[in-house]
């Protein structure tokens, strides 16, 4: 039988749902392969494979080009029952992609001076019995997963609920939702030197922190301060109360959960209490490339822009792999720096991200949950190679026309999350 340090262990080795960790490889560096070739014949190369193996039910591409122009490219449908084709307004569960929302809303509030980056939880949760080591922690450690705050909580009622999640597919985060925290924070140290931990359990303890100061949840601050300003109408927390709910993409096994068959339709996860801040949202492409186009070209709302300029600034730098900012990852490759979200959640992946360098951004969502998750880090590369070669600027003759299938697409991991 396994003992209490192997059960804990096997949580955190298996890890799934309402995360960003992901694979994000890229291209070789052969930007010729794609100079003269149409942005849809590329992105078909990329995801169609995806539709046709099974891999994936369905996916929505949208991309911000160079030019400002934005093109959006579907591949395959919401589910098998209905076969409704996925468009750009499709609704899609985004998971982790709501902590960016989460920290570019205190940033506003930051910028309001409702808050500020280094207030700690001594001040913020006064009535909660915390560590010196926890009472320490800033609310800019917390946003920017710096906080040495583990993933969750590895307890064995996590492990229980963890277990039924692999056969049924069943959200096993309602400790975190519930509050179950606090006991955690009484005896919490965090690393001597600081780390980057992406952490569940962090922007639970935000969401937390939030009410509790402003009386308000964190959906209805973002819902007033961001999404109705930016009108993002098919973004929102209660995904029932969205334009296009009942045609909205379901969720599909896929690398996990391991013992459901990959393509089989798995239930939608919904957080009600400390998860709804990192976890909850639901979006469509198209809004969510309107959103990053608003990081690029600004919203001439200096409130909102501030708080975009505030949570893409990378507060800890790590060589040779993700440095962080306040939701948002930044990932240098090949001297390009590429900020971006991950999400996973149920039977959902998603992306979001941009190359401010070029005003260039891409949005991925599938209903299907792959961790292999490249497509955005691979178009924003090119977009970038072909863009700075000299030969992209010829227009090619027949003969030297190479298309997308034929081309060099070999991969290279990279430290994306």
């Amino acid at each position: 039988m396994l003992n209490r340090i192997s059960l804990l262990l096997l949580i955190s080795s298996v890890l799934c749902g309402c995360s960003s960790l992901s694979s994000n490889n890229v291209d070789e560096d052969n930007p010729l392969a794609y100079c003269h070739v149409s942005l849809k014949e590329q992105v078909d190369t990329l995801a169609v494979p995806t539709i046709e193996s099974g891999e994936s039910a369905g996916m929505v591409v949208a991309v911000l080009t160079p030019q400002g122009q934005t093109q959006v490219f579907s591949y395959g449908y919401t589910d098998d029952t209905q076969q409704l084709p996925l468009t750009g307004d499709t609704l899609f569960a985004v998971g982790s992609v709501t902590k960016g929302f989460t920290a570019e809303t205190i940033a506003m509030l930051v910028a309001q001076q409702q808050f500020h980056w280094h207030e700690s939880l001594g001040q913020l949760l006064p009535n909660t019995p915390l560590s010196a080591g926890a009472a320490n922690v800033t609310i800019e450690q917390l946003a920017s997963h710096t906080s040495g705050l583990p993933r969750q909580i590895n307890s064995f009622t996590m492990l229980h609920q963890f277990i039924g999640y692999l056969f049924t597919g069943n959200q096993f985060y309602s400790g975190l939702d519930n509050g179950d925290f606090n006991d955690y924070l009484a005896s919490f140290e965090p690393p001597a030197v600081p780390t980057v931990i992406y952490s569940n359990l962090g922007y639970s303890i935000l969401d937390d922190a939030i009410q509790q100061r402003i009386g308000q949840p964190v959906e209805q601050l973002t819902q007033q301060l961001l999404l109705e300003p930016l009108g993002l109408k098919n973004t929102g927390y209660q995904p029932e109360s969205l334009p296009g709910y009942a045609q909205r993409a379901r969720g599909h096994a896929g690398d996990q959960p391991k013992f459901i068959a990959r393509g089989h339709q798995v239930p939608d996860w919904q957080f009600r209490g400390y998860m709804v801040g990192a976890a909850n949202l639901w979006s469509s492409a198209n809004d969510l490339l309107a959103y990053a186009k608003y990081h690029l070209y600004g919203t001439h709302d200096s409130l909102i822009d501030r708080a975009f300029s505030d949570a893409t600034t990378m507060r800890l730098r790590v060589a040779d792999a993700d440095s962080v900012g306040l939701g948002w990852l930044s990932n240098d490759i090949d001297g390009e720096q590429i900020l971006y979200q991950s999400g996973f959640i149920g039977g959902f992946s998603s992306y979001i991200g941009m190359d401010k360098r070029l005003n260039t951004a891409v949005v991925v969502l599938q209903n299907s949950f792959n961790w292999n998750n490249n497509i955005g880090h691979r178009m924003l590369l090119r977009m970038a190679k072909s863009h700075d070669a000299l030969a992209c600027q010829t227009p090619a003759s027949p003969s030297d026309t190479i298309t997308a299938r034929n081309s060099d697409d070999n991969e290279q991991p990279s430290n994306g999350r």
